[in-house]
């Protein structure tokens, strides 16, 4: 999970370095570190590994987390790749400034006003008069990309193959993640996990959308190149005991997407390359995505794949509860069938030991892996080691966390946040607000 911590350089702070350390004092097998940028381009707080300046402080996270956690925790960092979005633009800055004018605009302009002096008129007289146009009148003008990017905000495809830069991605991608890749290995991490998920641009090329006629699309075979290209690069480019997995979907959930018979597809295809674990995720899309306000950007998870990839107990059917665990479950069996051991990681509402424990007995997975819970209480690993299992502070599943991530404010858990300050805590750090807690309160009873 993305804390916003970083520095809006890409560089880990004090404040992020802090927060893995007090996440591995809970001792969780595996801690995999945010999703770090892949690219040396400005992104605002999020980690980046695109140079070898960022290695220092990936370094300082790795140190922090082998101190608290006694050397017990292994740790990974994920790897992603994104695409340019932007911010839902004002009506008239679009026509004025970013819609890109073709003849198809003139002429329909004409016929909306019986009027073919439209089609020879000055550009500035035919943006002033399709910007003066009402929601009818645009559905009438604009193509369906055009009405999306005016109603959402631009937003680039892997599709694109007009931006030379899109076309050049299967050509550009494996060297920038193997090269991250040396980085946190270099900086002392146990392996990475390659981001194949959610709205981003490996998953985007698993994706069914996929229609690049390059080789890197249009079926399973075109989709799973690049993603398999990427692995094998990266394995190349670490050592032989340098874990390398990824995350990917086992159902985009929007329409038109892939579905849990793909990402067996996929994930037969991993394991024979050798992936050392796949972990399994659900939707979490851009085109399923609630329309943003004008001056925000299109945020994820808050459309029908969004609230699958984390269900809340505001959510339609059933429960949050390991809700998604079917999908790691196919996901395993398919992979056992063609003879891999190649472990497989549940994920989605595992906040209980019980839960926990079911998903492994029942061959689901082999790994099970808690962000929100951890969020609420990470020191629960330790507590239900410990049999304290009656001491956890359960997630509630509200989103109260992500609703700050989707704001890019510092995720906190409404569960610890507002705690009073215990005896012998010190100095607490707090929001910018003041209001918030940085960290989870410590354990008491530890």
């Amino acid at each position: 999970m993305v804390p916003w911590r970083a520095t809006d350089e890409g560089f880990a702070s004090d404040a992020v370095v802090a927060w893995y350390g007090r996440f591995a004092a809970g001792r969780p097998g595996v801690l995999v570190v945010e999703a770090t940028g892949i690219r040396d381009v400005p992104s605002g707080p999020l980690l980046r590994a695109g140079d070898d300046r960022f290695v220092p402080g990936l370094a300082r996270i790795a140190d922090a987390v082998r101190t608290h956690s006694g050397g017990a925790t292994r740790l990974l960092v994920q790897l992603i790749d994104f695409l340019a979005i932007r911010r839902r633009p004002e009506p008239a800055k679009y026509f004025a400034r970013h819609l890109v004018l073709r003849d198809a605009h003139r002429a329909a302009l004409a016929r909306l006003r019986s009027d073919d002096a439209w089609l020879a008129a000055p550009e500035e007289a035919v943006r002033a008069a399709l910007a003066a146009l009402d929601g009818a009148g645009w559905r009438d003008v604009l193509s369906a990309r055009e009405l999306e990017d005016l109603s959402h905000g631009y937003r680039e495809r892997v599709t694109d193959l007009h931006l030379p830069h899109v076309r050049e991605l299967p050509r550009v991608l494996p060297d920038l993640f193997a090269a991250a890749a040396r980085r946190a290995e270099a900086a002392g991490f146990d392996g990475v996990e390659l981001h194949y998920a959610h709205a981003y641009t490996m998953a985007s090329f698993l994706s069914r959308t996929n229609d690049r006629d390059d080789g890197y699309g249009g079926d399973p075979e075109g989709r799973v190149r690049l993603p398999l290209e990427v692995f094998a690069a990266v394995r190349a480019a670490v050592s032989r005991g340098f874990v390398v997995g990824c995350r990917f979907l086992g159902d985009e959930v929007i329409e038109g997407g892939s579905r849990i018979a793909d990402a067996c597809t996929y994930a037969r295809r991993f394991a024979a390359a050798g992936m050392d674990f796949l972990s399994v995720s659900k939707g979490g899309r851009f085109e399923d995505a609630r329309q943003p306000r004008v001056g925000e950007a299109a945020y994820p998870y808050t459309g029908p794949s969004g609230h699958e990839c984390m269900p809340t107990v505001y959510a339609a059917g059933a429960p949050p509860f390991g809700r998604n665990a079917h999908l790691a479950a196919a996901v395993r069996a398919a992979v056992r069938a063609d003879g891999h051991a190649t472990p497989v990681v549940a994920a989605g509402g595992v906040n209980s030991f019980e839960l926990a424990e079911r998903l492994l007995a029942d061959g689901a997975a082999d790994y099970v892996a808690a962000a929100r819970q951890s969020l609420a209480d990470p020191d629960w690993w330790e507590k239900v080691r410990s049999g304290r299992g009656a001491a956890v502070r359960r997630c509630e599943y509200t989103n109260y966390c992500e609703a700050l991530d989707q704001r890019h404010l510092e995720v906190t858990c409404r569960l610890w946040d507002r705690l009073p300050v215990q005896h012998g805590e010190g100095d607490v750090a707090r929001s910018a607000d003041g209001r918030r807690r940085l960290l989870p309160p410590p354990w008491a009873d530890a």
